[in-house]
Order: C-alpha cells, then sequence, then structure tokens
C-alpha cells in the first residue's frame, strides 16, 4: 500500500511501474510498496462548480522494458471517479500498446494496466480522471473614492480542495457559465433532451463523461517552471471565450492541499467610472427608495474583457482622511461582457421619500336599469336615474405628489417604478413610460438640499368602463 505523499499518483493514489521485476499476475496478487514511483512532471486542474466535477490531467515519465509492463493505479480515500480513468502515450505511441485493464476483485479501489512495449527506456504518459469536492467560489472587492465617481475593482478566484488528493504544482483552470450537458447528451444520442433521463444510467454517465472532457479540453500543459529566485507577482488570469461559458486559466502554477483553500487574483481595474441611481422598485428592494451604483462589465468602465463570475462583492468607499467605511456585501450573478453591474447600499438618511395622496373622487358613473338593458349617466347635470337602477360603471381618481426630500449635497437622480393593476391610466407631467403593461416607471433630478413633488393622477376605470388590464400614459398637466 502507498502510504507516502510521494508515493501517490492521484487522491492518495498510487502510479507504480514494476519494471519487469514481477509478472503480472504476482503483482495482481498482492500489494507492492514501491520506494521509487514516478513524479508528476504537469499537473492540471479544470474546475466546473455546476457540475462538482474536477478533470485532472498530469503527465508522468516512466522507464519502460521490452515486453509486458505492469502499472497500478489507485485512487483510495479520494473522490476519483474510476471509471472515467484513462491513460494516453505522450511520446513512443507507435511503440506501446495498451493489452488490457483489469480491476482486481480483492482490491476495490485499484486497478492495473497492462502495457507491451518495443522500447526499453523512457516515455511520456498521460492521465486523465474526474474528481468531485474541487471548488471554487469568485469575490471583488471595491474602493469608491469619496467623490463617488470612480473605485478600484479587484477580482479574486478561491479554490477550495477536499477531493482527498494534494496536487503540487498544478495548473488551474476555472469553467465560468454552464455547459449544457443534457442538450450534448441529447445529441450524441440522437434523441430528444427530455428522453436522456430515461437512458440507461452507464450510457448516459459515459456519454456524460465524454461530452465533459471535450468541452474542458485543455491546450498543452506548459512545462514545470523551475523555482522563482524572488517573490513573484500577483498571478494573472487569461482567459479564453467559448460559445456557452469561459475558461480562466491562472498563470503559472499553485499547489493546492487537500483540506485547505487558496485565494488568487484574478484582475484588477484601478478607476473603474459608475453613477449614483436611487430606485424605487418594490417587487425588487421592497416599498423603500435605495441608493444605487451603476457601472458597466465593459470597455468604457475599463472592464469587459471577459465574463464576471458568479460572486460577492464587498464594497467600500475612501473616507478623505486615510480611511475606509464599508458600505455593503453583495452577492452578484454571472455578468456577461456589456451587462450591468447593481451594487444595492439600501436606503439613504438623508433623502426622504413618501408618497402623498391629495384627492380622490368618482366621476363616469353608468347606472344600469333593472328590468331593461339600459345604462344612463349619472354624473351628467338633468340626468334623472330610477330607484329601481345599480350602479354599472364609473372612473375611480386619486391624485398624488411624490414628495422627495433631498438633504445630502449632490444633486440625485430618481427613477420611480409603481405597477398599477386594472385598467388604469396615469396622467402627469413628469417624463414617464410604460416598463411593462402594468408598470409605470418615471425618472427626475432632485438638487441638493431641496425638496420636490412630483405630482401625478391616477384614474382606475371599474365595472362596466374597465375594459382590459394595463396602463396608459397621457401626458397632461396636474394640479399641484
Amino acid at each position: 500500500m502507498f502510504v507516502t505523499r510521494q508515493n501517490r499518483i492521484a487522491g492518495l493514489a498510487a502510479f507504480a511501474m514494476i519494471l519487469g521485476l514481477l509478472p503480472a499476475a504476482a503483482v495482481r496478487a498482492k500489494n507492492v510498496d514501491l520506494s521509487t514511483v514516478p513524479s508528476r512532471d504537469t499537473v492540471q486542474l479544470t474546475i466546473y462548480n455546476s457540475e462538482d466535477i474536477t478533470l485532472v490531467r498530469e503527465t508522468r515519465k516512466v522507464s519502460f522494458k521490452p515486453g509486458a509492463n505492469p502499472l497500478q493505479f489507485s485512487w483510495a480515500n479520494t473522490l476519483i471517479d474510476p471509471t472515467s480513468v484513462e491513460i494516453r502515450f505522450l511520446t513512443d505511441a507507435d511503440k506501446l500498446e495498451m493489452l488490457d485493464t483489469t480491476f482486481p476483485h480483492d482490491k476495490p479501489q485499484m486497478l492495473y494496466w497492462n502495457v507491451q512495449s518495443e522500447i526499453d527506456g523512457e516515455a511520456t504518459v498521460e492521465i486523465t480522471y474526474f474528481t468531485s469536492g474541487i471548488t471554487w467560489s469568485a469575490d471583488y472587492v471595491c474602493i469608491a473614492d469619496p467623490e463617488e465617481t470612480e473605485m478600484s475593482f479587484e477580482g479574486f478566484v478561491r479554490v477550495s480542495n477536499n477531493s482527498g488528493e494534494e496536487y503540487e504544482d498544478a495548473q488551474i483552470r476555472l469553467v465560468v457559465g454552464k455547459i449544457n450537458l443534457v442538450e450534448k447528451i441529447a445529441q450524441l444520442a440522437r434523441i430528444p433532451m427530455d428522453k436522456v433521463a430515461e437512458m440507461e444510467k452507464g450510457a448516459r454517465d459515459h456519454l456524460r463523461r465524454r461530452v465533459a472532457k471535450e468541452a474542458m479540453a485543455a491546450p498543452e500543459m506548459p512545462a514545470p517552471a523551475a523555482a522563482p529566485a524572488e517573490p513573484q507577482k500577483p498571478k494573472e488570469i487569461i482567459k479564453e471565450g467559448l460559445s456557452e461559458y469561459f475558461i480562466y486559466t491562472v498563470e503559472g502554477t499553485e499547489t493546492i492541499d487537500n483540506g485547505w483553500s487558496k485565494r488568487m487574483r484574478s484582475f484588477e481595474g484601478t478607476t473603474v467610472p459608475f453613477k449614483i441611481e436611487y430606485r424605487y422598485r418594490e417587487p425588487e428592494h421592497g416599498p423603500q427608495l435605495v441608493r444605487m451604483y451603476l457601472l458597466a462589465n465593459d470597455e468604457e468602465s475599463k472592464l469587459g474583457t471577459t465574463p464576471l463570475p458568479d460572486g460577492v462583492v464587498r464594497l467600500f468607499r475612501q473616507t478623505g482622511r486615510d480611511g475606509l467605511s464599508f458600505l455593503v456585501a453583495q452577492p452578484i450573478k454571472y455578468v456577461p461582457i456589456g451587462d450591468k453591474i447593481e451594487l444595492n447600499l439600501g436606503p439613504d438618511p438623508e433623502v426622504i421619500f413618501e408618497l402623498v395622496k391629495r384627492r380622490v373622487w368618482r366621476d363616469t358613473i353608468w347606472m344600469h336599469i333593472h328590468g331593461a338593458d339600459v345604462f344612463r349617466r349619472a354624473d351628467q347635470p338633468g340626468v334623472e336615474i330610477e330607484v329601481n337602477s345599480t350602479v354599472a360603471g364609473w372612473d375611480d381618481h386619486t391624485r398624488f405628489a411624490q414628495r422627495v426630500r433631498n438633504y445630502s449635497k449632490k444633486p440625485i437622480d430618481l427613477e420611480v417604478r409603481r405597477t398599477l393593476p386594472g385598467h388604469v391610466v396615469f396622467r402627469s407631467g413628469l417624463d414617464a413610460k410604460n416598463h411593462d403593461y402594468r408598470t409605470v416607471q418615471y425618472t427626475a433630478a432632485v438638487k441638493a438640499g431641496e425638496k420636490t413633488d412630483l405630482v401625478y393622477e391616477i384614474l382606475e376605470h371599474q365595472g362596466r368602463n374597465k375594459k382590459q388590464d394595463n396602463v396608459t400614459i397621457e401626458k397632461a398637466a396636474v394640479e399641484r
């Protein structure tokens, strides 16, 4: 049994080359404890959080003797998927032949490869497999300047390893976005997507591994770097744009110990511009006005070279007195190139926002005369209404003032969205438009230290007067 870190290939994994000194039958009969095991030359981890799978690809130089050469692979105490383990000859492939692969019944966490060799010397082999328990997460640190016009924007990735194996000097690749494995499996199997779940498990798992491996396929790994003579600079992230997702490749190599996490810098933006907007959107933020920092993942904002993965943004502001004030910690979803980043700082105590109801009245009243299909306007002069009649339709009017008091030292931009159910007419001189068929959106600017009333009228058609369920906007002056 291999018990030392130097004697592991993957996951307490043993990769032993028995150099023709023992016959294959003897190897299968018992464990062989060797003190010399080829060390990894390179190892690469491609981590895909959405499926909790990591593609491991490693190379080793192995000495072969002419004839049959047994190789041993163990995944004891690790989360390696044994059905995904594959070996490939990178050199002398025409002189090396895989004879068979054996899973001994008395060693359920081990396999043997028998390789027929025509060479007497060293060759490079590549072993790939999937493992679980390795994850990554992103986080961002933003520091706004005292004037709140631009910020520094730093991105980090943290890799956590709970796979049971330690990976020394590994190249790290991070899959950002989602690979549609089900769709690709359906394409390979030539069946509808809703039939994938009905496939036999072994066949489905085989296609799943094939699809994932092809999607996460890697370029050639760099040669192992020599130990640096001076402190290394922060790692840079190389990005590869793919059709449905992106892959970040961390420059250089990192040692990812089992049971530990490692944090690496992904990018840095020193002067990212942003703007401030005050928003009222009850479905999103509740019945309150909130202060927002708005920026975009684009070139104009000095970002936009890649999508930004899911993560947590921690936002600070310089106080102007060599200190920082903490503003908010907020999770963000995957941000494609060109999309917005919206940070909610919550209510601002220096801006008071209240809705004042000024007047309510009713008109356009229609009466239904009992015993006959006759309707009459009841709110017009000279119209007599019989006793045996009922109200069939009317219009309700409500006049509001959206009162905003800005006690801050800066002017503010305001955006308000209100959802108005029913058949509604929104009358106002405000800069209003339909956000959707039931929601009105309007904007305004309020100067520093001033109070303003944004006046509008809501007309609701009721009963017979109601024809549809939507909001229309009428540009009209409304009494203040």
